[in-house]
């Protein structure tokens, strides 16, 4: 029996601005399996959340091409009567932004009960009032049943967050997607989430896919890392893989920009340039070239491809062969 729960192929996500659509996500080729924390890395703009959304089948005004396989089924062109069954009870999200994902004018035991309600017509009134105060304990809320009746404004962002996940899990479905969880939170509160999402993956074994732009969120949670630049992912690989044997320019300038206690250097390392707007994305040739300008032409492919470097690592273009940093005095990524 396959293991695979998600295969996402050639999945392209555009937006219309004025008259034109641009790809944020642009091309783009998947798998998630069962019991499985697959991390997507990297910048603001580079297409994460758009992924997410595409998944969840939540995007309004998009042009969404190619297929999202859910267990074999094609959500991407499901009807959205089909899909409603499917979302809350076996593909869970957690949001970015937990005061913006609760209904500001219900009590969040409500808002948790109409998830379990939706899926499961048959359960009581009483019923799911335990099932809520069970799910709110179990995320880790102190006086549950005090919790049930407040709304979100009387709650803190670790709070509202907690909320956000036992709605997530409330049907305990088997596909989770965990948007930026814990962005917001402050350190303490951020490990506390980080735990409780292992946990939930371990009692649930479910497949989870944990956006984010914190490499220490990743080293700690991931067993697959994709690495994403300008809507295409530019590397993917095991973690222990990724942070060992990084060969993406684009991959080891963001291993290179996080501050390493060991160091003495005063100055962090600082990608050069920015993930350009949608509209001005180069559609040909590699992506990142234009922030290593003093990486040869030559050295980038004219279509750039993902390579498979090792069993399982996979690189697109072959600038990581000649890469190196500018105060690098010899060396550069071996191919």
């Amino acid at each position: 029996m396959s293991n695979q729960l998600l295969e996402i192929k050639n999945l392209k996500t555009s937006f219309r601005i004025k008259d034109n659509y641009y790809a944020a996500v642009d091309d783009l080729t998947l798998t998630v399996n069962k019991n499985e924390v697959l991390a997507i890395v990297g910048e603001s703009g580079c297409g994460k959340s758009a992924l997410a959304f595409s998944i969840m089948g939540l995007h309004n005004r998009a042009k969404i091409e190619g297929n999202i396989l859910y267990k074999g089924q094609d959500i991407a062109n499901m009807p959205a009567s089909k899909l409603n069954k499917l979302r809350g009870k076996d593909m869970g999200m957690i949001f970015q932004d937990p005061l913006t994902a609760l209904n500001p004018l219900m009590e969040v035991g409500e808002q948790i009960g109409e998830v379990l309600m939706l899926h499961n017509k048959s359960m009581s009134k009483t019923e799911r009032v335990e099932k809520v105060i069970e799910l709110l304990n179990k995320v880790g809320i102190p006086r549950a049943a005090h919790t049930f009746g407040q709304f979100p404004h009387e709650l803190s962002g670790g709070m509202r967050q907690r909320v956000v996940i036992a709605m997530a899990i409330a049907n305990e479905p088997e596909l989770l997607i965990a948007d930026e969880p814990t962005t917001a939170l402050d350190v303490t509160i951020q490990s506390q989430i980080l735990d409780l999402i292992k946990e939930l993956k371990e009692d649930m074994h479910a497949g989870i896919i944990m956006i984010t732009h914190d490499l220490g969120v990743v080293a700690e949670m991931a067993d697959r890392v994709a690495v994403m630049y300008a809507g295409q992912i530019v590397e993917i690989a095991d973690v222990q893989t990724l942070f060992s044997n990084p060969k993406h320019p684009y991959t080891r300038s963001l291993l290179n920009s996080v501050p390493n206690a060991s160091e003495t250097q005063s100055k962090l390392h600082v990608i050069q340039g920015i993930v350009p707007a949608l509209q001005n994305l180069p559609r040909k040739g590699c992506r990142f070239s234009p922030r290593v300008p003093w990486v040869d032409k030559d050295a980038h492919e004219e279509n750039p491809v993902l390579h498979e470097v090792t069993p399982g690592h996979f690189v697109r273009c072959t600038c990581y062969k000649e890469f190196q940093f500018p105060d690098e005095s010899q060396g550069g990524a071996t191919s």
